[in-house]
């Protein structure tokens, strides 16, 4: 049985999207790869980035966003996140608190 090769460019496709995704193994599964080769092609790329070599851009959206601006984002999401539990909780206690016949989870 002989080894499959696989392009650069490939490689560099499955790695900018497993970094997307955060999980190499699904980026296998839906690709007919091996976890374990996915993981490694990921490995290498960050070693390969330590070093100096350019890092793949990861595109989100039609724009490129730095880390900063993306983590900027992801704070204001989760602080939403939890003004929505906050408030949803506020409500179950209303409900309750008025009609206690209702059975709230």
């Amino acid at each position: 049985m002989q080894r499959k090769r696989y392009s650069q460019e490939f490689k560099d496709q499955i790695v900018k999207e497993s970094l997307e995704v955060g999980n190499a193994a699904i980026v296998a599964r839906k690709n007919d790869l091996s976890a374990n080769m996915v993981s490694r092609w990921v490995r290498e790329h960050k070693n390969h980035n330590s070093i100096g070599i350019g890092p793949i851009p990861v595109r989100i959206g039609p724009y490129n966003q730095s880390a900063k601006a993306l983590e900027s984002e992801n704070e204001k999401l989760k602080k939403l996140l939890g003004e929505k539990d906050l408030e949803i909780a506020i409500l179950k206690d209303l409900v309750k608190k008025t009609n206690p016949q209702f059975k709230i989870k």
